[in-house]
């Protein structure tokens, strides 16, 4: 306990232990504090008990010279007068508000001479009329902060259950090389940056005066067959399809010189992704003998003379792993997936989509064909960078290429996922209900 000295009267020592303030007065008050005291935790008892705060109210009196002294002084405008009998609770309400503690600076108590027109009521003496009166003003901001800290409590609760957290798909590659864990975000923007260089115009067959997009699909359907009977890598058949598109928008093409064209886009691919690359003969042979070994060369050297050696493009298949792993897929998801992307890459209207939203809609509309209800995680719209409404339109043209898969006169994709080799993929039903809320839509 701090004590200072009389003036008049060294010997004297005045108590300062009433929140840091100079107990004005001789040593009869400060009895009369400590008889409060006593009073006061009482009162916390019967608060502990469930019983009702004890209050100390302000007396509802007009303004007077007084008061505007009083509100004309540094005091806080928060705190209203109160007596000295009321000092003693609030000395033992502080110790439950250690934040109206910090209000009530020494600076900021007025002295026993402003404790004017408050007055004290007892709770034993009127409790019939404690419910009318008024609360202390600084109980009343304690009581409603409390309330809204509930308030946002109950939000952010509401918050955490709504949100479906992101996995993290790395993590379990970690101590993996080839997973490239450190930089693999860093690849995926990378991609997604050039996607926008490969993407094709959708109408680059205007251009085309002896060729249309039906021949460009017979082309590609039968390439599909071809590279599932050399058993070539997945990679190879989308760029080669990339190859095909990208030559077609930039070079004038014969229709008797179309094959040739896809023999040599499919030869530069497996060069570019295979370890075991088909000899220009074996091509030659699957053509029917119908080109020459000259004729494919000289094809080969225009081919990347147009594309300036640009062989390092994304293709779905990259953005297609990616997004598989974040769907936590299984193998029976992974074939239906492939299926229906490779359906895409037969129609020439697909190529209006880009690259990853067309890999993302192809994992879409194969978990909703499997599970029968619409399913987007949080994780593979975070890895995609697309939402679900933005894969509706694309998976909606997927569902009406799986219905068509098996009829009119493409149907080389149809028929190799028809086969053990693929689970017998293509067997699966596809997601109608898709169709079904275009139409319910007004």
């Amino acid at each position: 306990m701090d004590h200072i000295s009389d003036d008049n009267n060294p010997n004297l020592i005045k108590p300062t232990n009433f929140q840091g303030v100079v107990l004005m007065g001789c040593r009869k008050f400060g009895q009369e504090i400590r008889a409060h005291n006593r009073r006061a935790l009482s009162v916390v008892n019967q608060n502990l008990l469930g019983a009702k705060a004890y209050p100390c109210v302000v007396n509802k009196r007009g303004l007077s010279k007084r008061n505007e002294n009083f509100e004309n002084s540094h005091l806080d405008p928060v705190h209203r007068p109160i007596t000295r009998k009321c000092a003693a609770q609030i000395s033992s309400s502080q110790r439950h508000c250690p934040e109206e503690t910090k209000k009530l600076k020494p600076s900021n108590i007025p002295s026993s001479n402003e404790f004017g027109d408050c007055i004290f009521i007892d709770v034993e003496e009127n409790k019939a009329s404690s419910v009318d009166k008024p609360v202390p003003m600084f109980l009343e901001e304690t009581a409603t902060r409390l309330y809204e800290a509930d308030d946002m409590e109950e939000v952010e609760m509401e918050d955490i259950l709504v949100e479906e957290p992101s996995v993290d798909i790395d993590g379990c590659d970690a101590k993996n090389p080839l997973a490239v864990v450190d930089y693999v975000e860093d690849l995926y923007a990378f991609y997604r940056k050039m996607e926008n260089f490969s993407w094709i115009s959708p109408n680059y067959m205007a251009q085309q005066s002896d060729i249309n997009e039906k021949m460009r699909a017979i082309l590609i359907d039968w390439l599909i067959e071809v590279h599932d009977k050399f058993d070539l890598m997945g990679e190879t058949l989308f760029l080669t399809v990339n190859l095909i598109d990208r030559f077609l928008s930039q070079q004038t093409v014969l229709r008797k010189k179309l094959q040739l064209v896809g023999l040599v886009a499919m030869l530069l691919a497996c060069k570019y992704e295979e370890v075991s690359v088909p000899v220009v003969g074996d091509l030659i042979l699957i053509s029917d003998k119908a080109y020459s070994k000259k004729e494919v060369l000289e094809m080969e050297r225009l081919m990347l003379n147009t594309l300036q050696f640009n062989m390092s493009f994304p293709t779905p298949y990259v953005f297609m792993r990616r997004f598989l792993k974040a769907a936590e897929s299984d193998k029976k998801l992974e074939l239906l997936s492939f299926f229906l992307i490779e359906l895409a890459l037969v129609e020439y209207e697909m190529l209006k989509f880009q690259p990853s939203l067309l890999a993302a809609a192809a994992i879409y509309t194969a978990q909703c064909g499997l599970y029968g209800f619409k399913q987007w995680s949080r994780t593979s719209e975070w890895h995609s960078n697309c939402s679900e409404d933005q894969l509706l339109e694309c998976s909606r043209l997927m569902v009406g290429l799986h219905q068509r898969a098996a009829t009119g006169k493409l149907t080389g994709v149809h028929r190799k996922y028809c086969t053990s080799k693929f689970g017998y993929t293509a067997k699966c039903e596809p997601a109608k209900f898709l169709l079904e809320d275009t139409l319910t839509q007004p």
